[in-house]
């Protein structure tokens, strides 16, 4: 049963040990509670036995002893109620929060291409905290109140089973209501949460795109669509929360008639001389507090609905398989081998449906030498250079390094032999040397600044406040593109792996960032195996061996020399940009 409730609510075996000690120190609590019902009771008959016959008043001693016992319990178990039911699981959400980051950090790229990025960030961010705010406000709650009233209605049925039935009969009839519209809020409460993600969407597209969009003077365009997508969410969120509201309420309504019938009951049954006028009113005290734990559970078991969804969300994401493979990489020498790959996107992944990018490539790109990958877009010049880091597997044929199939080494194994330069950087909102320590954590200052000098960062480093160890803003933000990509083929030159792969690292520079990116560069490149992605044919008149892809296969390959010559594809394409350049003139 467990495992099965465990699984449900994606618990750790600490939050489901957690979740068992909530239970138990809710129900005592609630016991405790009842208890201290059952000796005010006491207390009554006492004074009504007093008045009624003359008897003597109750010592006030053992009352007040019995009430400083009653607290003492009462803190301690709500004490130990608190850490089991909240403590424990602001841990267990932190941890689950790192689980699925890391999860997502081992997780190839063709994961991304199937899921919509704003939909993991409300995963990450929304299921985790309606799962925190479930873990701490009612399983425990819900399940303890559950016991304690089974345990409080067993032991009544001894005193007086009708009035214990009239007392506890609207209990589960309230709970069966709320379960009986789980399947018809189900829907309600996905497009509630569909409503937020498109929120979300939007709004990160707004932040993305905001220079964009004052560019192009959309200002009012773009807030018109936002405040459209946040006034859908809103009314579905509206119309939500009246449906649950109604269904609350009306459990509340039924569960509040349980105090009705046990005063009709026992007033009947008073008058009848079947029971007591003690009794009765020990029962009318005890529905004055037996519901009340029910109040909050009833009013929040709704989440438990949303929070199994949620968990099935979070579930679905730590059950996809991981890019796996052996911690062993020992490469005989550091070639680039493509034998007869190729690759399809699956269904949904990328945006494409099922469509073959690669259907038959094969080249070497050796050691020592610059292998430049050109071609028209679309053609597989990006999906070759991520197979060769294994950011993809290949669907046919082999990648091997070295003799060595990528696609049997783990990639983080792999990535080490790998410098890797976009033309689009990624920094963080860090200092200059923390952005170009990423390429090794553990380098020294002294070898940060020497990686920095070669790639020709000392130049606009020196006009900064801090020097090196200014904050450079939210991806670079307060860079120039130049700069941006100095950082970037500094932090490549800091880890010096053998293989560097380049995304047309110098595509977007100016031409004199261009140059000195480009001297950068040669420092970089210096007998490495190099792959270079190029779309301008000037960046490749350098490079030892072209690679021409067209329609997903190899069209021609060869020195840039031999391509020219030979009229080709390639020769077709250098034609073409001279005559655009010449038009641009």
């Amino acid at each position: 049963m467990f495992a099965s409730f465990q699984k449900k609510y994606f618990l750790s075996d600490k939050g489901i040990a957690g979740v068992k000690r909530g239970v138990f120190w809710t129900a005592l609590t609630n016991l405790i509670t009842m208890a201290g019902m059952g000796f005010l009771f006491l207390v009554m008959a006492g004074f009504v036995e007093h008045f009624a016959s003359g008897a003597d008043l109750p010592d006030a001693l053992p009352i007040v002893g019995g009430l400083l016992v009653f607290f003492v319990l009462l803190f301690a178990s709500n004490w130990q109620q608190y850490y089991y039911t909240y403590c424990i699981f602001y841990e267990e959400c932190g941890k689950q929060r790192m689980e699925i980051a890391e999860r997502l950090r081992k997780l190839p790229l063709s994961f991304f291409g199937r899921r919509d990025l704003a939909d993991l960030t409300e995963t990450i961010m929304g299921d985790v905290q309606t799962m925190e705010h479930a873990y701490s406000h009612v399983l425990g709650e819900l399940w303890g109140a559950i016991i304690a009233s089974a345990i409080v209605f067993a032991s009544s049925l001894f005193f007086c089973w009708q009035l214990a039935v009239a007392a506890f009969w609207s209990i589960p009839v309230a709970f069966a209501v709320l379960y009986l519209t789980r399947g018809p809020m189900t829907p309600v409460f996905d497009r509630v949460r569909a409503e937020k993600v498109k929120v979300t969407e939007a709004i990160q597209e707004t932040l993305d795109c905001v220079r964009e969009i004052r560019a192009t003077n959309q200002e009012a365009h773009y807030l018109e669509g936002l405040n459209a997508v946040i006034d859908a969410e809103e009314r579905e969120t509206t119309k939500g929360e009246l449906v649950n509201g109604l269904l609350v309420n009306s459990a509340f309504s039924i569960l509040r008639l349980g105090i009705a019938t046990t005063l009709v009951t026992g007033a009947t049954m008073v008058a009848s001389g079947q029971v007591d006028f003690l009794v009765m009113f020990a029962f009318l005290l005890m529905v004055s507090r037996i519901y009340a734990p029910f109040d909050q559970a009833l009013m929040l078991v709704s989440e438990l609905f949303v929070a199994e969804s949620s968990a099935k969300r979070m579930r679905s994401i730590m059950e996809e398989p991981v890019a796996r493979g052996s911690e062993k990489f020992e490469p005989v020498g550091h070639d680039v081998v493509f034998d007869h790959v190729a690759f399809g996107y699956g269904a949904g992944e990328d945006g494409r449906a099922g469509e073959k990018v690669l259907t038959d490539v094969s080249f070497t790109a050796k050691e020592g030498e610059v292998t430049a990958l050109v071609g028209p877009s679309g053609s597989g010049k990006s999906t070759v250079s991520r197979l060769a880091a294994r950011f993809w597997d290949a669907t046919e044929g082999m990648v091997t390094v070295g003799g060595v199939d990528v696609a049997s080494v783990d990639p983080e194994v792999l990535l080490r032999d790998y410098a890797i330069v976009f033309q689009d950087v990624l920094l963080f909102d860090d200092t200059v040397m923390g952005n170009i320590r990423l390429g090794r954590r553990d380098a020294t200052d002294e070898e940060v600044l020497a990686a920095a000098r070669a790639a020709n960062c000392d130049e606009f480093v020196s006009r900064m406040p801090q020097g090196y160890d200014t904050m450079i803003g939210e991806n670079g933000s307060k860079l120039s593109g130049g700069e941006r990509q100095r950082i970037s083929i500094a932090r490549a030159l800091l880890k010096d792996a053998p293989i560097v792969l380049l995304d047309e690292a110098t595509a977007s520079l100016d031409v004199e960032n261009e140059t000195v990116v480009q001297q950068a560069l040669s420092r970089l490149l210096a007998g490495k195996t190099v792959i270079v992605i190029a779309h301008r044919m000037r960046t490749v008149e350098n490079a030892d061996k072209i690679v021409v892809l067209k329609d997903g296969v190899v069209a021609e390959q060869g020195t840039p020399a031999e391509l020219e010559a030979a009229g080709g594809e390639f020769a077709h394409m250098l034609s073409l940009q001279k005559e655009a350049s010449s038009w641009c003139l």
